[in-house]
């Protein structure tokens, strides 16, 4: 049996006739910039997370460099981030030219352990940015009460946890801001790069838009020097039909979840923890396992896709080696990157494809 790491062409086959509708609705009208298109899905996506302001840009990446932009982050600055992610969070926060200070994640749950990070607070310290991993929230009410005590900003880098939920409250709606990416693996996915900054705060969400559009404030009334990110009227066609359906996709995931945690209950990996009031919304369904370069190969001689995310924890990366920090500066963030392991997960995953990836691991194991 082959099981892919995700499927993609089988999604847009279950949705293909609103898709390809949705696209030469942009085609005949030679809408490709800006306009209705753009302004429905912003619309929407902001109604879906119960936020008063979407702003649509080029990638989740810009989302986090605008965000940091119109919160007047910069030089001199310093800015909380998890030394266990995607590199687009610390790197937007050099973008801009402040510094990304690190801390370690929660051995139980992989996103930023809050407890460590009153500790790397300076008189520098502007912001934190907590990222949702894997489709589990961050501790947010752990984050506001820092960010309260200090007076620090709070952006969330949402890119793995559309529609994840804190104590019934969806992620992206409890910091100043918040950053979305629309990659097309992600649970919410465009069919190109696209993604969001959200907010409550008109200022800002204002302030976002002139930014990504050049600067402008209308059409050659450039009020200061911005940049071009935004969003393809094509990409927000297909992520206006694709929203309709995230309920039930993440339904899917969490039903999909649930049955590799029963599967692999009696095999020695580690699955994920949950904790109690939260929804994850499992963008990766992601096991600890201590012999990991075999277990690799097995299942790729089985046909079973998996994933790295992500081998190298960031303070390792060689952007960041010239710091000096050592595995024991990061003891929990360097112990994982050698352990995780992504398994394939995506809504329409059948049971039986499930299944044969957790006999092929009981065999291995």
């Amino acid at each position: 049996m082959n099981v892919p790491f995700v499927d993609l062409k089988d999604q847009y086959q279950l949705i293909k006739e609103e898709v390809d509708k949705a696209i030469s609705s942009c085609l005949e009208n030679t809408s490709f910039v800006g306009g209705e298109i753009i302004q429905k899905f912003e619309t929407e996506f902001a109604t879906f997370l119960n936020v008063k302001h979407c702003v649509g840009c080029g990638n989740g990446t810009d989302a986090i460099e605008l965000a940091l932009q119109v919160a007047n982050i910069g030089k001199g600055d310093e800015v909380i981030v998890p030394a266990y992610s995607w590199i687009s969070t610390s790197e937007a926060v050099s973008t801009v030219g402040a510094k990304p200070v690190f801390v370690d994640i929660n051995p139980q749950y992989y996103t930023i352990d809050v407890s460590k990070i009153e500790e790397k607070i300076t008189p520098l310290t502007k912001a934190i940015i907590p990222v949702h991993f894997y489709g589990l929230p961050v501790d947010m009410d752990g984050i506001m009460q820092l960010a309260n005590k200090h007076n620090l900003i709070v952006i969330e880098d949402c890119a793995q946890a559309h529609g994840a939920e804190y104590k019934g409250k969806k992620v992206g709606t409890f910091g100043d801001l918040a950053c979305f990416s629309f990659y097309p693996g992600k649970n919410l996915g465009a069919y190109g790069d696209a993604g969001a900054v959200v907010t409550n705060n008109k200022d800002l969400a204002e302030k976002v838009r002139m930014v990504a559009n050049h600067g402008q404030n209308g059409k050659h009334n450039h009020i200061v020097e911005g940049r071009n990110s935004r969003m393809d009227t094509l990409q927000a066609a297909i992520l206006s039909v694709k929203l309709r359906y995230l309920d039930k996709w993440t339904d899917q995931r969490i039903k999909n979840a649930n049955l590799y945690i029963e599967k692999l209950k009696d095999i020695e990996v580690i699955t994920p923890k949950l904790p109690e009031n939260i929804k994850h919304v499992f963008h990766l369904f992601v096991i600890q396992v201590n012999d990991r370069d075999n277990v690799m190969k097995a299942l790729k001689e089985k046909g079973i896709g998996f994933a790295l995310h992500y081998p190298v924890a960031l303070p390792f990366l060689k952007p960041y080696i010239h710091l000096g920090f050592t595995a024991n500066d990061y003891p929990v963030s360097h112990a994982f990157s050698q352990k995780l392991l992504s398994l394939p997960m995506y809504p329409e995953l059948s049971e039986k494809q499930i299944e044969y990836v957790c006999e092929s691991l009981k065999v291995e194991l």
